[in-house]
């Protein structure tokens, strides 16, 4: 299933489009992770964090909703009552929930395989939707 229709109204991402976009990220968050590690060693770490947390947070909080996978595959985080962006905030909160999808098995990322919303824990828990594109269209350019 590509998109599904939520009870909120408006399509929602596919799961296959969501986790490629998830794998494009999460490669692109990796090597830069994997650089300052390699680079600064203990405090490495520490930075690679804060690299996860700024890609995620500045990203997924602007105004387009879209990191660079999000962006390749033609998605982006919507705030579920329709009023368009999350702000960094949010953003930095859906990152720390993503942990909380994780740490059983990923049963929070599959949820969303059969929620009404499509939505994951970690949209869950900050009230978000991953929306195709098209049906949400930008108002300005990325990130914005």
């Amino acid at each position: 299933m590509e998109t599904a229709e939520g009870a909120y109204g408006g399509p929602r991402a596919g799961f296959w489009r969501r986790f490629a976009a998830a794998l494009i990220d999460a490669i692109i968050v990796g090597i830069a992770s994997g650089i300052l590690e390699a680079i600064l060693h203990g405090v490495g770490y520490l930075l690679a964090v804060v690299v996860g947390l700024t890609y995620y947070g500045w990203l997924e909080g602007s105004a387009s909703g879209q990191t660079v996978g999000k962006r390749g595959m033609g998605i982006r985080v919507y705030d579920i009552r329709g009023r368009g962006p999350i702000g960094f905030g949010r953003g930095v909160g859906r990152y720390f929930a993503r942990i909380l999808s994780a740490i059983p098995l990923f049963l929070g990322y599959f949820w969303m395989l059969w929620d009404a919303e499509s939505q994951t824990w970690h949209d869950k828990l900050v009230g978000t939707v991953v929306v195709p594109v098209h049906a949400y269209p930008l108002s300005g350019g990325w990130p914005n």
